[in-house]
Parts: structure tokens; C-alpha cells; sequence
């Protein structure tokens, strides 16, 4: 039972570490923001240059990414207090998915050294197929019916109604529409698959070597 456990809870670490990596990543992939800007047509919609939108958007990431920005300023985009209170809520759920990371991290080491130990790689193979399946039913939900998803999202997260932005106070919802969120969803699915995916491919590598 207690080995059983033990197994569950390494696994339960390599997803997530799969996951908080893959958020973590989307966050700091400004090149999807760049191509967002023109394809989204996210110029003519503020009324600002590209390299504005970019200046200001690594204003936002860099006070989401670092504990010593206390205060969120954009240059270009007023904010109101609920605005910047959700910002501030984002920044702590951004900080609590590095702790994630790490603490998730460590432990899939701890279970893979094990794994080699015990040469079970073999034991990896049916959960991580598992795994990879499970985040294409995320996939499906976010091209079928996206809105509500985004909403249940925040529903879950956020306990409050700040982060419906009104672009009178707010006008930096224009500047991050929400298709460009589910470009952001859309990412951390596929690097969670790949991750995975490559994750699998080095365990039955392991199995034909044992």
C-alpha cells in the first residue's frame, strides 16, 4: 500500500512538473505576444505600435516574474485598483507555480532514481500514456467552447470579479484579448504533451536497455 502510494505521488510529481514547467515557459514566451500583436491586429485595436505593446507587456511580465517589483506601472496603459489587484493576484499564482516546479521537479528525481534502482522503467510506460491522453481532452474543450472555460477558469482561481476588465479603466484588455489567452492554453498543452511524449520515449529506451 505504502509503495503504492509512493508510486502515485511520482507520478502526480511528473505531471506536474510537465505542467508548471509548461506554464512557466508560456509565460516568458514573448515571441507569442510578438506574433499575436499582427495576428491578432492588436495595433489597430489600441492604436499603438507594436513596439510599445511589447515594451509594456515586459513591464507585465517582468513584475509577474520577480518579487522585488512590488507595484505594476505600465507606461502606456492606466490601470484601476481592481486591475492592479488582479495583476497582483496573477503574480502569486505565477510565483506559486514556480514553487511548484522545483518542489515537483525534486521529487520526479527522487522517483525516477528509484525507478533506476529498481529497473522498473517498465512501470512508467501505461501512466505517462495515460498522462499524454489526458491533456488533449483539455485540448478538445478549448476549441469546442473556450469562453466558458476561460470563465470557469477564473472561477476557480480567483475569488473575486476583478479580473473582468472594463477597457474605460482598463484599457490593457485590449491590448491582451482573449484570444490570445487561448493561444497561451493551447501552448502549455502542446509543451505538456511534448514534455511527456519525450519523457515516454526515454523511458521504453530504458526498458530495451535493461
Amino acid at each position: 500500500m505504502i509503495e503504492k502510494l509512493k508510486s502515485l505521488i511520482g507520478y502526480v510529481a511528473l505531471f506536474f512538473m510537465a505542467l508548471s514547467f509548461s506554464i512557466a515557459f508560456t509565460i516568458n514566451f514573448t515571441p507569442l505576444y510578438a506574433f499575436d500583436i499582427e495576428y491578432l491586429n492588436i495595433e489597430q485595436m489600441t492604436d499603438m505600435p507594436k513596439r510599445v505593446l511589447l515594451e509594456n507587456y515586459q513591464v507585465i511580465i517582468d513584475y509577474l516574474n520577480f518579487p522585488w517589483i512590488k507595484e505594476l506601472s505600465m507606461p502606456d496603459f492606466p490601470a484601476s485598483a481592481s486591475g492592479l489587484f488582479h495583476f497582483s493576484e496573477v503574480k502569486q499564482l505565477v510565483g506559486w507555480d514556480y514553487v511548484i516546479f522545483l518542489i515537483a521537479t525534486f521529487v520526479s528525481l527522487l522517483f525516477l532514481k528509484k525507478m533506476k534502482e529498481e529497473k522498473g522503467y517498465w512501470k512508467l510506460l501505461n501512466p505517462l500514456r495515460i498522462m499524454i491522453a489526458a491533456p488533449l481532452v483539455a485540448l478538445s474543450l478549448i476549441f469546442i467552447n473556450f469562453d466558458q472555460l476561460f470563465i470557469a477558469f477564473h472561477r476557480v482561481f480567483f475569488n473575486n470579479n476583478d479580473w473582468i476588465f472594463d477597457s474605460r479603466t482598463d484599457p490593457i484588455i485590449m491590448a491582451l484579448p482573449e484570444e490570445f489567452f487561448m493561444h497561451c492554453f493551447v501552448l502549455v498543452i502542446i509543451l505538456i504533451e511534448l514534455f511527456l511524449m519525450l519523457l515516454l520515449s526515454w523511458a521504453k529506451k530504458k526498458v530495451k536497455q535493461a
